[in-house]
């Protein structure tokens, strides 16, 4: 029996944990997650011993790249001083070089894509928001409420227009899981069942065998054009947020 593109992403209990009612296992996804900050950190932390090399090698060039291209990102997007803004560069930094290596392990056969997960990429985006709409009230008090009435708005239709734009900022959050999750599902999803297609047009050998070979053309294309969507989807989530954040500290 075949088996289905979406079992590759079951929720899979590896060390079961009860405390009375709660359920907190230790599952696939946790162990991926797990693996994935672990990478990032030690990668981090052998490109920096001893202050790096001045000549870098190919995993320091790695991760200087990632760091200048964040960097720049938040210069571009996020308006105001450059210290103001600098102070939101780890966090930016943190976010994509994990969401970028969470897509990067999901791709590796018989691993775990934690960011196709509607619960992990609901849960970022809602805490981003959240801290956000904190860092907002802050910074502006109660000012901030003019975020949502726009200028120049007649009166009577004020109660409307403060009701649209907060649900439309309140909606930010839940688009960014949603999109990422979306992608993310889809395209392994896609991979999934163009390799079962291939591994059966190629188990059928016979004189055809080279036109069996198209199929199998296709998934490594697919596979590097999925590779792609996972940069992309990891800079779409960054930049993102880096114009949430300079909505909320520039009142735009």
């Amino acid at each position: 029996m075949a088996c289905s593109p979406l079992e590759q992403f079951a929720i899979i209990p590896l060390i079961p944990i009860h405390i009375g009612n709660l359920y907190l296992s230790f599952t696939n996804s946790s162990l991926f997650m797990l693996l994935t900050i672990s990478l990032v950190l030690l990668l981090v932390h052998f490109v920096t011993l001893n202050g790096g090399h001045l000549v870098p090698n190919a995993w320091q060039s790695f991760v200087e790249m990632i760091y200048d291209f964040v960097f720049n990102l938040v210069n571009e997007q996020i308006s105001g001083p450059s210290l103001v803004k600098q102070r939101f560069f780890p966090l930016i930094f943190v976010t994509f070089t994990c969401l970028l290596f969470c897509n990067f392990i999901g791709m590796i056969p018989y691993s775990f894509t934690v960011t196709s997960h509607f619960l992990f990429t609901l849960g970022l985006s809602f805490s981003l928001f959240f801290g956000m709409t904190l860092l907002g009230f802050q910074i502006h008090g109660l000012h901030f409420f003019s975020f949502f009435f726009p200028r120049g708005v007649a009166l009577p239709l004020a109660p409307f227009l403060v009701m649209l734009e907060l649900f439309s900022y309140s909606f930010r959050a839940l688009s960014l899981g949603i999109r990422l999750f979306a992608n993310m599902m889809a395209g392994h999803s896609l991979v999934k069942i163009l390799s079962g297609f291939a591994w059966t047009m190629l188990s059928m050998g016979g004189i055809m065998y080279l036109a069996h070979l198209a199929p199998l053309l296709v998934v490594f294309a697919l596979t590097g054009l999925e590779l792609g969507v996972g940069i992309l989807q990891a800079y779409v989530f960054t930049i993102l947020n880096c114009i949430y954040f300079n909505d909320v500290i520039n009142l735009h």
